[in-house]
């Protein structure tokens, strides 16, 4: 899969069929679109591409209200590469991009740039400035530019509720990561290169993998916080099991930087630089401030042997 910063140069751009949105969570509702758009590019012999947006246009617009993030950059680019998509364009969305009129963003994105023939998006799409585009307006512009529009009705889950990113970020938010699972059509898992940490861990018993989720020159809210079992891939030929803390560190730090610091369960390779993947299987418990190290080290000490009990069991 190709990925592109921006839009295709001129000489370089392929009639496409095209999906449009943030694809936070690359959810089962994502996924509907994305076979979609998969089957139509190959029936009409064209490459399949996805226009996705970052930062995602709500953290543009109010940085401090903006929803959570569900996958990073990287996360999302690895579960559109899984369904076969061709290219993904990431446009930059930023104060020009933003006063793009309905009209301008489908003659200079959609037609100029990507050359669409078959657009394929969800029954509640909204584009350009202020949002003022929809279906029927992207529709008659097909007309007008020689493409095809398909609106995918809304996806529903089996209690009859709407798939959405909205949906999966309560259930993260919640710790409900069966449902999470059920939505996403697979474990919720966050990926990242192992970094550098203080230490601490490890002169507490319980060495960590160090991810950074978001620091504060890049800060941006993310979907869950707490404790969990949790199982990571990447180390080994099987995934390991481990027990890991996501948030701000709360008794140790105060830097507003959330890291994901995972133990893994009798492993005790050096592994920084290496790429992994984290799943996170349960939740066990909120992040919390402790008093002192002391009561933080029981802390970890018993989330671990609830971690392993799971595995045993």
């Amino acid at each position: 899969m190709k990925v592109i910063r921006g839009l295709p140069l001129p000489q370089n751009k392929t009639p496409c069929a095209l999906t449009i949105g943030n694809y936070d969570g690359v959810h089962k509702g994502h996924q509907v679109l994305l076979e979609r758009l998969i089957a139509t590019a190959k029936e009409h012999h064209l490459q399949s591409c996805v226009l996705t947006f970052e930062p995602h246009p709500k953290e543009f617009f109010d940085p401090q209200n903006a929803p959570a993030r569900i996958l990073n950059l990287r996360d999302k680019l690895v579960a559109l590469e899984r369904f076969g998509v061709d290219c993904v364009y990431v446009e930059h969305f930023n104060a020009a991009f933003a006063k793009k009129t309905p009209e301008v963003f489908v003659q200079e994105i959609l037609v100029n740039g990507l050359d669409a023939k078959k657009i394929i998006i969800g029954d509640d799409f909204h584009y350009g400035s202020r949002r003022a585009g929809n279906i029927n307006t992207l529709e008659s512009a097909g007309k007008n530019f020689n493409f095809e529009v398909t609106s995918i009705p809304t996806v529903l889950d089996n209690r009859q509720q709407r798939i959405s990113s909205s949906a999966l970020r309560q259930a993260l938010k919640e710790g409900q990561m069966d449902l999470a699972t059920t939505l996403l059509g697979r474990p919720y898992s966050i990926s990242g290169h192992v970094l550098h940490g203080r230490k601490l861990g490890r002169t507490l018993g319980f060495p960590t993998l160090n991810l950074m989720v978001s620091n504060q020159l890049h800060q941006r809210p993310h979907a869950l916080s707490g404790i969990f079992v949790a199982l990571v891939h990447g180390l080994e030929a099987k995934p390991l099991p481990a027990v890991a803390s996501l948030g701000v560190r709360p008794t140790v730090e105060d830097a507003g930087n959330v890291l994901l610091e995972t133990h893994v369960f009798d492993f005790k390779k050096e592994v920084y630089g290496k790429l992994v993947r984290v799943e996170l299987v349960k939740k066990l418990r909120d992040e919390k401030k402790y008093s002192s190290l002391d009561e933080l080290t029981q802390a970890i000490q018993h989330d671990a042997q609830l971690a392993r009990e799971y595995f045993k069991n």
